[in-house]
């Protein structure tokens, strides 16, 4: 009797997620489109993450590690498991709203060449409750088609919004770089972006927790790192890349010098940070953090997110 293969593989990448873990299964169980499996994968877990998982039934189909391996490696054996058509993501501390799917899964039905399609989200601060959307502390709304420059500028793909047409995937010659820790996503959805159409939709359909926990706040450092070898790769397999992207090149090797010099800061090396942040006082934003590295970080963190707040408050006014 021949398998039945789900429409969406719903990606769960697991190390002790138990505290949100069930209210993540729920929202997936609880989608108005109902053709998808889970793929569990935990990565070594010491609380209950793994017994949760499997009070769930058959539609989760749980993995699990003997030892914890980098992220980007656990995300790539997880979907070496994946049987849909389509890809999504889901984090054990992040949820989805119930018409996130049926809403998505249109657009690869409408375009051939879309390869990704995400959304705006709803971003909870967790250390006191602050919920911005995604889009508004964007900024702007993103662009649809052809993105791979305008991604090398801005960070509008959030990852519980995505979903990837699976062939899209299958012909990179590399899913999740190993290597990388912090954003693993980052990579691979600039690449498939270069090769595909991307397309959203322009409404939350997702909640994305951030906490003191995460990675991407234990590691500020490693993650400039992480995207210096980023755009170390980019040129390699990409020749043409200073060539037809320069201004938007030039921007992401500045944000490497701003990522370094803004986490000497927050670990309290000012000067530190003036030395690293002097290499690009060109850029606007480096040159506005060179001059607030004066003051204490958590002060000017505390000042900047007044201020994006009331940015925020000003464009859903207007």
């Amino acid at each position: 009797m021949d398998e039945i293969m789900p429409a969406v593989s719903v990606i769960m990448n697991c190390y002790n997620g138990a505290e949100y873990l069930r209210e993540a299964l729920d929202s997936v169980y609880s989608q108005t489109f109902n053709d998808w499996e889970i793929v569990f994968w935990d990565n070594a877990s010491t609380d209950q993450s793994l017994e949760i998982a499997r009070s769930y039934g058959d539609r989760v189909r749980v993995f699990c590690n003997q030892a914890t391996i980098p992220l980007g490696e656990a995300r790539n054996s997880a979907m070496s498991e994946a049987r849909g058509e389509f890809i999504a993501f889901l984090d054990t501390d992040d949820a989805w709203y119930p018409r996130k799917l049926e809403r998505q899964l249109p657009l690869f039905d409408s375009r051939r060449e879309v390869g990704l399609v995400h959304s705006d989200v709803v971003c909870v601060q967790q250390s006191d409750g602050t919920k911005t959307n995604h889009f508004a502390r964007l900024g702007h709304a993103p662009r649809r088609g052809s993105v791979f420059g305008y991604l090398l500028r801005h960070n509008a793909i959030a990852m519980p919004s995505v979903v990837l047409r699976a062939e899209a995937l299958c012909r990179q010659t590399e899913w999740f770089d190993p290597r990388f820790e912090i954003y693993p996503d980052f990579d691979l959805f600039r690449r498939i972006a270069y090769e595909w159409e991307c397309d959203y939709i322009d409404e939350p359909l997702a909640m994305y927790r951030i906490h003191e926990k995460s990675s991407s706040s234990r590691n500020h450092l490693r993650a400039a790192d992480e995207l210096a070898q980023t755009i170390a790769k980019f040129r390699k397999i990409y020749p043409a890349l200073a060539t037809d992207f320069p201004q938007e090149l030039a921007y992401l090797e500045a944000m490497v010098t701003y990522q370094r010099g803004k986490s000497l800061w927050r670990l309290g090396s000012g000067a530190a940070a003036r030395r690293e942040f002097a290499a690009q006082l060109g850029t606007p934003k480096v040159a506005l953090a060179w001059l607030s590295s004066w003051l204490p970080y958590p002060l000017v963190e505390r000042i900047w997110s007044w201020w994006q707040g009331q940015g925020i408050r000003t464009q859903r006014d207007a």
